[in-house]
């Protein structure tokens, strides 16, 4: 399958962008007549002919409209500290956007060496991964925020956790605490991890704290980790 992305799909036919033209016309070298299919990252599918082939401004037919397959009965939002190589950031989102995940927000912590994140890059990202592994489905990218704000906002009816590496109480695993269709709102802190001030600050907010097995996790490893526990936890019949 040949997918590719815009945000913006209306009416019987579409003009693909020139960046998604250019794939098009001379990396697929496709043709008239040709069949793609697009997403608008709103979880939809459309199955399209391409009508006038153009380098710049390709148009395509739509067919069929349908529900992409990657639709979940839960909802993911992992707050995570970026990581001071702007790579191990990428992976991880890039990872996290194919097992499946809603929301991605950068914090900054006290024990944060990078306090920047360009979100542009982080959703070219994105947009990769989607069609890399056929996702229909476009995670937000929240802007950066500063960790004692974030954990002050109100999240509606959301299962909250943090996941820390400190040895001060009784963690449990969040694969033994997890429910089938919990939205949950998952912490993973920064290299160096959360202080112990923030760890107890979370904690007055609502955010119970887990662990992610036993072992211990490079920031941008323990969101993939959590986001395949909510994945598979939720692949159960």
């Amino acid at each position: 399958m040949r997918l590719f992305y815009d945000p913006n799909i209306f009416g019987d036919f579409h003009i693909l962008q020139q960046e998604e033209s250019h794939h098009c016309t001379k990396v697929l070298r496709l043709s008239q007549g040709d069949e793609i299919f697009l997403t608008d990252g709103k979880g939809f599918l459309y199955q399209c002919e391409i009508v006038e082939i153009h380098q710049k401004k390709t148009l395509v037919k739509i067919i069929e409209q349908k529900e992409g397959d990657d639709k979940r009965n839960y909802k993911l939002h992992i707050a995570i500290g970026p990581t001071k190589s702007n790579e191990r950031t990428e992976w991880f989102v890039e990872k996290a956007t194919e097992i499946g995940i809603d929301e991605i927000t950068p914090i900054i912590c006290k024990n944060s060496e990078r306090k920047i994140i360009k979100n542009v890059r982080l959703n070219k990202v994105v947009e990769a991964a989607m069609k890399q592994s056929y996702k229909t489905l476009h995670p937000i990218i929240n802007e950066q925020i500063d960790f004692l704000q974030f954990i002050e906002l109100d999240f509606g009816n959301i299962k909250k956790f943090i996941a820390h590496c400190e040895n001060i109480e009784n963690k449990k695993y969040l694969g033994n605490i997890l429910e089938k269709s919990d939205s949950v709102l998952i912490l993973i802190g920064p290299e160096g991890d959360f202080t112990l001030d923030e760890i107890e600050l979370a904690k007055n907010a609502g955010f119970i704290p887990i662990s992610l097995g036993k072992s211990r996790l490079r920031t941008e490893t323990a969101g993939i980790v959590a986001s395949n526990i909510c994945s598979v936890i939720n692949q159960f019949e």
